[in-house]
């Protein structure tokens, strides 16, 4: 299997390289900077190029906030760019890997009930701020492609490789004695690591069509945080407040939890418990 990457600056595009480069599979990434999706003509050119067998496409535009005053922009790279994307897949019969977001739902309370188990695969689609409608704009112009697919959503993304909520609380203790996490958004994290995982397992088994990727359990932002500072030992007061004490451009899903009962039926893959996950990433981030 040859692999063609885009997006690798980013938390799945950088989880991937290092996998490959650590399982001896053929790859070529590009960030955003090497390779920009927007531009049809570059994309056409660099698959020409590395011939792949697999594209997975982990470039998107992921500014929950700022999207709301540039959904243009965001839909340029999150719908457009994925539809140029499955296009040229079609046409060259490669296939398409591409990460999408549990914003595609509505994230209400009353889905809780709903979906007790979290959204499955076949939940109605209701995204609420403009992030969440370009990344359903570009599931829908995959499906619409007629190229061979995986569409796998993941929510509450963490990593060893850039940005997220695992690094940004181990930060904020560095610096504060104590920090309010709100209480009322629920789910459950997904990390990279067990993506890439449960990704391979479905390519080698010939999976297509959508899939919901992650962890097991259902917690709070607050949940999340104290487990991280419980296993760093860390001290330090952390106060559950609800989502009004932090007001955000874009509105923020109640409720993002997603069932990974689909992808448990596959034999070869692993669902952990967001623990052990979130125990594993630490002692990476340790190392």
């Amino acid at each position: 299997m040859q692999v063609l990457i885009t997006g690798a600056g980013g938390q799945m595009g950088k989880e991937w390289e290092y996998f490959c480069t650590n399982s001896g599979i053929v790859f070529h990434a590009f960030d955003s900077k090497a390779l920009d999706v927007t531009k049809r003509e570059e994309l056409e050119r660099i698959t020409e190029e590395t011939s792949p067998d697999v594209i997975i496409n982990c470039a998107a535009y992921t500014k929950v906030d700022q999207a709301e005053d540039e959904e243009g922009r965001a839909e340029e790279i999150n719908s457009i760019a994925v539809a140029t994307l499955a296009r040229i897949c079609a046409d060259k019969n490669i296939k398409l890997v591409h990460y999408s977001t549990d914003y595609v739902f509505s994230g209400s309370e009353s889905d809780r009930d709903k979906y007790p188990e979290g959204y499955d695969e076949e939940a109605p689609a209701s995204p609420q701020n403009a992030y969440g409608r370009t990344k359903y704009n570009g599931e829908m112009a995959i499906v619409e492609s007629g190229c061979e697919y995986l569409i796998l959503r993941v929510s509450w993304l963490c990593g060893l490789h850039g940005n997220n909520f695992v690094k940004t609380m181990l930060r904020l203790a560095q610096e504060r004695e104590e920090l309010s996490v709100v209480n009322d958004q629920l789910g459950c994290p997904a990390f990279t690591k067990d993506v890439v995982a449960q990704t391979k397992a479905l390519l080698e088994v010939g999976e297509f069509g959508v899939f919901h990727l992650g962890s097991k359990g259902i917690i709070s932002w607050y949940d999340f945080a104290k487990e991280i500072f419980a296993l760093k030992q860390i001290d330090i007061i952390v106060n559950p407040v609800s989502s009004d004490s932090f007001p955000t451009k874009a509105k923020r899903p109640s409720f993002s939890k997603l069932s990974t009962k689909k992808i448990s039926t596959i034999p070869s893959v692993k669902i952990l418990g967001w623990k052990e996950s979130l125990r594993e990433l630490i002692s990476e981030i340790d190392r």
